[in-house]
């Protein structure tokens, strides 16, 4: 049997090549900088926009589009999702030893790092393919031309992405998949804070007036101070603070971390600590959680058909959708139950919640948890994160635990103590806090703000760790303290 040496297809593959020499910190910024301005653009309508697709999206996929980092209708349709999909398939398979590779190696390492440009590849227009099929970027018409043009526009979109992204990491700091993420997020909360314009506008932003608020909750403060409704103050307030207090939760929540003494065995005197924080997979449960959430959004969506009785009701068998001034919404079955309540402490407050959306508030958030905690325990053991395979790292790298013997099973023994607890506790505090910022209508969701938060924050770790004599001296003065 001849085996296929997937290394080969590098040679047709087109790559972003590595730098000569190592770059300063004002470039990598300077790159970085330059990558997120082509991001925006991408995703703007007015120098991204999709030939033949039509206005008419459905904003009950927002949810993918956070996730993503992307903007349906433009270039950055697919967003990061071709990179994600293919890194977290790979990861698995190769954590998991079904694909037999070792990263230490360099033969197995290029192998890897091939068959996931070549996933992401085939990604691109999968995802593409999906979205056009699926409902949620629908063509002008249904001409066969006219959906394989989309398509087409839509992968290489993807593929602009990818190159976008080894940029960041090869250029820039961090990697382009956390920056558009957070840009993404970030751009949703500006506006949420900050737009003039009126909602469901059709003819581009129409600024706001007395009888048509803003999107931007800021405006829509000093209208109702203006106005001198200060008992309607609270309705665009309430997001901004508890988005801020979000925010805040999860920084100090950031800082959570149990130290594990590490000591070099054949230098005595040397050694560090290692730090296990309370979110130990990182972010990596609610991108899951959330990526599933999606799916089942996009299912129930292609399921449902509109009824007889009601144009602008449509039903399937994972629930009904209603479409409305705000979009589509979920109104019962599945769909409805696992959609975060947006306004549920706002429908508290003003005394129009009602048993439905308690129990739709505690089924959506036994479900963020339970599989927030599923994922985070599944993801230690299938991606080299448990015990047993830290306990074998810090062997082979010459360290051990002062006070124990370099033994790999007393190692994975004393880790044990500490790695499985904290991927349980930790899948359920993001869950928790992800599903608190969803029920407070915090701005960019709390999906997103998780994300963002986590993702600058080992942004921020990563430039810490860079040389910064050369940096600007409000950089270096950020980064120094």
């Amino acid at each position: 049997m001849v085996k296929f040496d997937i290394t080969k297809l590098a040679k047709f593959l087109p790559t972003v090549e590595k730098p000569v020499y190592k770059q300063s910190l004002n470039k990598k910024l300077a790159w970085t900088g330059l990558v997120l301005i082509v991001y925006f653009l991408m995703s703007s309508q007015l120098f991204g926009n999709v030939y033949g697709v039509s206005p008419d999206i459905s904003s009950q996929f927002k949810s993918i589009q956070m996730l993503f980092g992307s903007e349906f209708g433009t270039l950055m349709t697919v967003g990061i999702g071709p990179l994600v999909n293919a890194s977290i398939i790979l990861q698995l398979l190769v954590g998991s030893k079904i694909i037999n590779w070792d990263q230490s190696d360099p033969d197995d390492k290029k192998k890897y790092e091939v068959t996931q440009k070549v996933l992401s590849i085939a990604f691109c227009f999968l995802m593409s393919f999906a979205f056009v099929i699926g409902g949620a970027v629908p063509p002008v018409n249904n001409a066969l031309p006219t959906i394989l043009l989309v398509v087409l526009q839509l992968g290489m979109g993807g593929l602009i992405v990818m190159f976008l992204d080894e940029i960041v990491s090869k250029y820039g700091v961090g990697s382009g998949i956390s920056l558009f993420i957070a840009a993404g997020v970030i751009k949703t909360i500006f506006i949420g804070l900050f737009s003039p314009c009126i909602a469901g506008s059709v003819a581009g932003c129409v600024l706001f007036s007395s009888g048509n608020p803003p999107i931007g909750h800021v405006w829509s403060v000093l209208l109702y101070i203006t106005n001198s409704e200060f008992g309607q103050i609270i309705i665009p307030l309430l997001p901004i603070i508890t988005t801020l207090v979000v925010f805040f939760i999860i920084i100090f929540a950031q800082g959570i971390a149990i130290e594990i003494p590490l000591a070099f065995s054949a230098v005595r005197g040397f050694g560090r600590r290692w730090e296990l924080k309370l979110f130990y997979t990182s972010n990596i449960p609610v991108i899951l959680t959330a990526a599933m959430l999606s799916m089942i959004t996009l299912v129930g969506g292609m399921a449902a058909r509109p009824t007889l009785s009601d144009p602008n009701m449509k039903c399937g068998f994972m629930g009904c959708i209603e479409t409305t001034q705000n979009g589509d919404q979920p109104v019962s079955g599945l769909v409805y139950y696992l959609s975060a309540p947006r306004n549920l402490l706002m429908d508290a407050i003003t005394g129009i919640f009602t048993s439905k959306d308690l129990v739709r508030a505690l089924t959506y958030l036994t479900f963020m948890v339970t599989v927030c905690v599923v994922f985070s325990v599944f993801w230690i053991s299938t991606s080299g994160m448990d015990a047993e395979s830290i306990a074998n790292q810090l062997i082979d790298s010459g360290m051990q635990i002062p006070g124990y013997r370099r033994d790999p099973k007393i190692i994975k023994g004393v880790l044990n103590r500490y790695i499985p607890p904290l991927a349980v506790l930790g899948g359920a505090s993001i869950g928790l806090l992800a599903s608190f910022a969803d029920f407070t209508g915090a701005l960019g969701t709390g999906t997103g703000i998780l994300l963002t938060v986590t993702i600058i924050y080992q942004f921020y770790e990563q430039l810490k760790n860079e040389r910064t004599d050369e940096a600007h001296p409000i950089v270096r003065k950020i980064l120094e303290g």
